[in-house]
């Protein structure tokens, strides 16, 4: 991880467990399609900062740490939103079948 700019471990810590307990399959929807994971099982939010999100991601038997970069440097906590928002929909678009 870089510089964690604007993001506190408390808000990190509060949007991974958002994610994890509320997003879960999102995570694995932009893990399989962003993260060139299409194989993989489960993911989960480990940690972000200004410039991306990681994931732990399990696939082919093992888990493996995986890093989305964020489309700009993020400088106040409502682009995280945003930014998961437009990479659910980005991975749901390049998913077989297209969107959903």
């Amino acid at each position: 991880m870089t510089d964690a700019g604007p993001f506190t471990g408390d808000v990190v810590r509060q949007i991974m467990r958002h994610m994890n307990e509320d997003h879960a399959a999102d995570c694995l929807t932009i893990c399989r399609a962003l993260a060139g994971r299409p194989g993989a099982t489960a993911a989960r939010m480990t940690g972000m900062d200004a410039d991306g999100i990681d994931f732990a991601v399990a696939d082919g038997g093992a888990e493996h740490p995986v890093r989305i970069p964020f489309s700009e440097r993020l400088t106040e906590r409502p682009q995280v939103r945003r930014e998961v928002v437009r990479m659910t929909e980005e991975a749901r678009a390049a998913a077989p079948g297209g969107p959903r």
